[in-house]
């Protein structure tokens, strides 16, 4: 007992410390610092500073900000997620230009931003953002109107397109639209509940060079016309729009009574190699009759929403390319029945009765054995019928039963 008395935190080693310290926030790594000296230097690893979250510490200053970059964040951060003021009763200006300039200089391996109820009207545009971010998740935050634009060109650029011929500017214009490949080399962009982003912003992304990714949830200024005009088309001087979009998701939950815009009808434009798609809400019956139109789609994701089985069945028809068909938190509406009748269907329904009772199958199909996770089998033995080599899941799915 002696033995263990004498033993405290000094005996164990560094590397034993740095994991018990990994538990601790942001904010207690801070106070564990004040320990004492040996303490301070191990709260200082970058180990412990690879993915930073701020958004449960509810007290963040740019002061508090400013100390975390000078004593903590360096070349180890890799994630940061931070909270703004924008509902809070302090208000005032939360991320700057000279601390974000910082942060691109200091942290070098920053590859993911998260901002929640940030204000980001102060800031000239995204250009301010490190140049190393893969990854920018907005919730909640307010945007300038130009925010997603592209550095503008200097006055000697513009003199040297204005003088030069028609072709020489069409491919000037064609390249500045595509972005060079020092620019924004964001590959990834998640907006959520971003009430201020409109079909302008939209159009802005189009220059972005290395955009694979675009998430919109509860984007309500995104209109239908907005996206038909941003998708990617063969034009004069080769593809246009994002034509490097691989993934995108529409989606629009909130706001009950919200004038409906559908905006994922712009899908009928036919967008050029987009390969996944993602609808929930409001927008996935829309969607769903202008999916046809992607001939390159492979996945498809339906979301938070209430489907039927004729409609999943109908505009699956046309989707024969489908590798993954995904379902998450979706509430099916069986297809009813008609009664069924003595003397039609050779047999009675007592009979039929029976064989269910039973467990009797009379498909024909040897694999369509039921799933317990498939909330409609009919269903399933449909999709696999139409498309074969097509993967199925259900997540978190029910079945909704109507009164009658």
């Amino acid at each position: 007992m002696d033995e263990f008395k004498a033993c405290n935190l000094d005996y164990f080693p560094e590397n034993i410390l740095i994991d018990v310290l990994s538990y601790l926030s942001v904010r207690e790594l801070v106070r564990a610092g004040r320990v004492c000296k040996r303490w301070n230097r191990l709260v200082k690893d970058q180990r412990l500073w690879r993915f930073v979250d701020l958004t449960a510490w509810k007290g963040v200053t740019s002061r508090i900000l400013w100390l975390l970059l000078r004593h903590y964040l360096g070349c180890g951060l890799r994630c940061l997620r931070l909270r703004g003021l924008l509902l809070s009763a302090r208000g005032g200006t939360f991320l700057s230009e000279s601390w974000l300039r910082a942060v691109s200089t200091k942290c070098p391996r920053l590859s993911k931003l998260y901002l929640l109820h940030a204000d980001l009207r102060s800031l000239q545009g995204c250009q301010l953002l490190p140049t190393s971010l893969q990854v920018l998740e907005l919730r909640g935050c307010e945007l300038p109107r130009e925010f997603f634009n592209q550095t503008s060109p200097s006055p000697d650029q513009e003199r040297a397109e204005a003088t030069s011929s028609v072709g020489a500017q069409q491919q000037g214009r064609h390249r500045k639209g595509l972005g060079s490949p020092s620019g924004i080399g964001i590959g990834r962009l998640v907006l959520n509940n971003v009430p201020s982003f409109t079909d302008q912003h939209l159009k802005s992304l189009t220059s972005w060079e290395r955009l694979s990714r675009l998430e919109l949830r509860d984007t309500f200024r995104v209109t239908a016309n907005g996206i038909r005009k941003c998708a990617a088309k063969d034009g004069v001087y080769g593809v246009e729009g994002l034509s490097r979009l691989k993934f995108l998701e529409i989606g629009i939950t909130g706001r009950q009574g919200y004038q409906l815009q559908m905006a994922s009808l712009g899908l009928g434009a036919g967008w050029l190699g987009l390969e996944e798609l993602s609808l929930g809400g409001k927008e996935v019956g829309p969607g769903l009759l202008c999916a046809s139109r992607l001939k390159n789609l492979k996945c498809l994701c339906l979301w938070a929403c209430t489907l039927s089985e004729m409609q999943i069945v109908r505009s699956c028809r046309l989707l024969r390319g489908l590798s993954r068909l995904e379902f998450l938190d979706v509430a099916f509406q069986p297809k009813q029945s008609p009664p069924a009748v003595e003397g039609e269907g050779g047999g009675s329904g007592e009979e039929q009765d029976k064989e269910e009772a039973a467990g009797v199958d009379n498909s024909n199909d040897e694999n369509n054995t039921v799933d317990m996770n498939d909330p409609i089998p009919s269903l399933r033995r449909s999709l696999a019928d139409l498309l074969p080599s097509c993967t199925l899941v259900f997540t978190n799915c029910s079945v909704q039963i109507s009164a009658d």
